[in-house]
């Protein structure tokens, strides 16, 4: 099977989006505003969409953003990214498994593609978001059984992995915090590896991520009893 080719500089992240220069590069003095609406938004008051079309985040305000939320808006141009954060403490992937990715780091983060029908994978990286694309028997193999997989929505969730001292995590989480990590990661990573500050930059981000994320109901009483072991 021949390895998924790789190429930085991923969609998703388009030139010229203001919903994306807050992640990468010095903030403006002026407010955030609503690429649709033109209203100022507070910094902790707007929420993000998904231009579906061109794989692109955009600032919105709550009340333009809560026309894109509800179950009948789900097919249109815009989708709101939603805001839950779940995890798997029954998910497993061993280093084969890993390999099978081929993914050179510790971290990346998986969605599926509605208009193309296929998962794509990316990982942080010193140019920015790194894809490589997956087939779907890789896919199958590989999370395809796991139960966030199930409930991942198309294009505004997505599966986070993080590989680390010979275990791996998996969260479901919205799609626009993956790519503010892919922002945090270039503005500081140094070297080979990431660098001192890279590292503590991402250990603060998992600790965040696994003090929201909770346990998908019905997940079963050994699911929750390991979350419990894990955060005791």
């Amino acid at each position: 099977m021949n390895g998924p080719a790789a190429r930085t500089g991923a969609p998703g992240v388009r030139s010229g989006v203001s919903g994306l220069r807050r992640f990468t590069g010095a903030r403006e003095p002026r407010p955030e505003r609503c690429e649709l609406c033109g209203t100022a938004v507070a910094e902790d008051g707007h929420r993000h969409l998904v231009e579906t079309e061109k794989r692109a985040l955009v600032c919105a305000c709550t009340a333009c953003a809560l026309l894109f939320d509800r179950p009948g808006a789900k097919t249109g141009r815009f989708r709101a990214v939603p805001d839950r954060y779940l995890t798997d403490p029954s998910h497993r992937l061993d280093d084969g498994a890993w390999e099978l990715l081929q993914i050179p780091v510790g971290v990346a983060f998986f969605f599926r593609n509605a208009a193309l029908d296929r998962l794509v994978a990316l990982y942080p990286s010193p140019a920015g978001a790194t894809e490589s694309e997956l087939d779907p028997e890789t896919w199958q193999t590989v999370l395809g059984a796991g139960r966030l997989s199930g409930l991942l929505e198309p294009d505004v969730e997505a599966l986070l992995l993080r590989r680390s001292e010979g275990r791996t995590e998996c969260y479901l989480v919205p799609i626009d915090i993956c790519y503010e990590l892919v922002g945090r990661m270039r503005l500081l990573w140094q070297g080979f590896d990431g660098g001192a500050e890279a590292r503590a930059a991402l250990r603060t981000f998992f600790e965040q991520v696994e003090r929201r994320a909770k346990v998908p109901a019905g997940a079963g009483a050994g699911a929750e009893a390991g979350a419990e072991a894990r955060l005791s």
